[in-house]
């Protein structure tokens, strides 16, 4: 388990920041009418920012084998 903790670890960071931001943007941000899709929910908010988040934290990290083998050819 430890080792899929540390193989994840900035995408389990990338998760939990985006869902404390997504959930802040609701409590500071929110919705005042209520029809907004994302913002008008706790629940909606928090999720997406988790998501992006932890698309973001996987999409910044660099695969060191696949540079190598570039570099090669």
């Amino acid at each position: 388990m430890s080792r899929l903790l540390l193989k994840y670890k900035y995408t389990i960071l990338g998760i939990f920041l985006g869902a404390l931001a997504g959930y802040a943007y609701y409590h500071y941000v929110g919705c005042s009418t209520g029809t907004c899709f994302i913002t008008s929910n706790p629940w909606n908010s928090t999720v997406y920012g988790a998501l992006l988040g932890g698309l973001f934290f996987t999409g910044s990290k660099k695969n060191s084998k696949n540079n190598n083998q570039n570099e090669e050819i």
